[in-house]
Parts: C-alpha cells; structure tokens; sequence
C-alpha cells in the first residue's frame, strides 16, 4: 500500500472489498479501522444468521451492519435502503463487502472451478467467484457520495496457523498479511454489467496476487508500520463484553 492511501485511511467513506479466508476476517477488519480511527463507524454486509452469534453477533446488530438472507427477493431492497441510510453517516465509514459470499474452503475453491469451467470464467486458484450482483448495487447506490474501494486481499503465512474462532478464545495468536489497493469510485463504468465484470476481473487480479503471497510468503510491496495504541479497540471489546487476542498484522 503507498503512503498517500495509508494517510487517506479513516478518512473518507469507503467501500471494503476484501477477499474471505477465514471465521475471524471481521475481527482484521476491526485491526485495519482501529489503526485508522474509524473502528467506531466500522460496518459489513453479514449472513442474517450471524447476528444471533452471542455477544458478537449483538454487537454487529447494534452497530447496526447489514444483515441478509441470501435470496435476491429480499436482500436487494435491504441493501439498497442500507447503502442509502449511509449517506448522512455523520463521520467516516468503512463498509466491508464480502462479495465471493461465502468462506474460502477447498471444497468450495473446487465447486467454483468447475463452474467456472463450464461459463467460460478464468478459473480460481486462491479465491472464489465473486457474487456481483451486492457489488453492482453497492456501487450504483453509493457512488455519488462514497470516493474510494478498498480492495483488500487477505494470506495468511506458511509460517503461522490460520485464524480461528477457537484460537481467539484460547488466547493464541495468528499472522495476517494484509494488501490494500485504493481505487477511485469515480474511474469505475457506468453500466451495471461493466461494473460486474470489473469486481469478476478484481478478483483475478487478487488471485495472481495471492499466487505471489504462496511463492514468497510476502506481498512483496511497500510495508506500512501498523504499531498501534490498544486503547480504543480494548475499550470498544470491553463496551461489546468480547475478549480476545490482538492479531498481528502486516499491512502492503
């Protein structure tokens, strides 16, 4: 990541496009937005059921995040009033979006080969086939008053277990390298189609990143010092009743 995007960082709306590797990717995200001073008007698109997770769950109801159903019918009306319900946010946000829709596991990694096989898409190694149609909306409802995505891309090190839900409550700590590429809202294509094939070629770009990341075992980019306070994130655990360990981070 340049420097110039880490000092624009918390401060300016964002939408978050970051691939989805682990059970603990929003707690990531709540590193990235404390480091930034925005981890208070920090947001994401969830399962509905992730709200009924104890303590979690309640704290991302109250933070009010965006809860879906995984059915069209219902979802694009709950995101568009969400998406238009941001424009008088009175600070920055951050909006996170997960658009592959679901966790990276390998056998998902091998349903989404085949069907990308079958359509003719380039076909994943490292991520899975983005869901556009959340993305297409989020673009078309936000971009007159949101001026940047974040695309984020998530690895985790050879050298370091994965993040789990089971480790954060054992106190053990993981490795997370984070790459972090701004683009302008404003550069993105008018036409709901462009717009989806530009998220679908974002992702074959994440991919060869990723390619990168498991040759290296680095991004292989500019570093950014992500030392931080603890402060504020320990207050805001302590305000949802969560505890948990910090997760080191490198951010590209």
């Amino acid at each position: 990541m340049d420097s110039e995007t880490f000092k624009l960082m918390g401060k300016e709306h964002a939408l978050i496009m970051p691939n989805h590797r682990s059970d603990i990717d929003w707690l990531v995200g709540w590193v990235l937005a404390q480091k930034s001073g925005c981890l208070g008007s920090s947001l994401a698109v969830m399962k509905k059921s992730s709200k009924l997770l104890p303590v979690i769950g309640w704290s991302m109801w109250f933070s009010e995040y965006l809860f879906l159903e995984r059915s069209w019918a219902k979802d694009e009306s709950t995101l568009k009033l969400g998406f238009q319900r941001l424009r008088d946010f009175p600070q920055p946000f951050w909006l996170a979006l997960f658009v592959e829709g679901t966790r990276f596991t390998q056998a998902k990694l091998l349903a989404a080969q085949e069907y990308a096989t079958s359509t003719g898409l380039a076909v994943p190694r490292n991520v899975l086939i983005p869901r556009t149609k959340g993305f297409v909306t989020a673009v078309s409802q936000m971009r007159s008053f949101v001026p940047a995505i974040y695309d984020v891309t998530v690895a985790i090190p050879k050298t370091s277990p994965a993040p789990t839900m089971l480790r954060l409550f054992k106190g053990q700590s993981s490795v997370v390298h984070v790459h972090l590429k701004r683009h302008l809202m404003k550069d993105l294509p008018e036409t709901d189609d462009a717009v989806a094939q530009w998220c679908r070629d974002a992702f074959v770009a994440k991919d060869k990143l990723l390619d990168k990341h498991i040759a290296d075992n680095s991004f292989g980019e500019q570093l950014q010092d992500t030392s931080r306070p603890l402060k504020s994130l320990v207050v805001y655990a302590l305000n949802s009743h969560i505890s948990f360990v910090c997760v080191p981070l490198v951010l590209y």
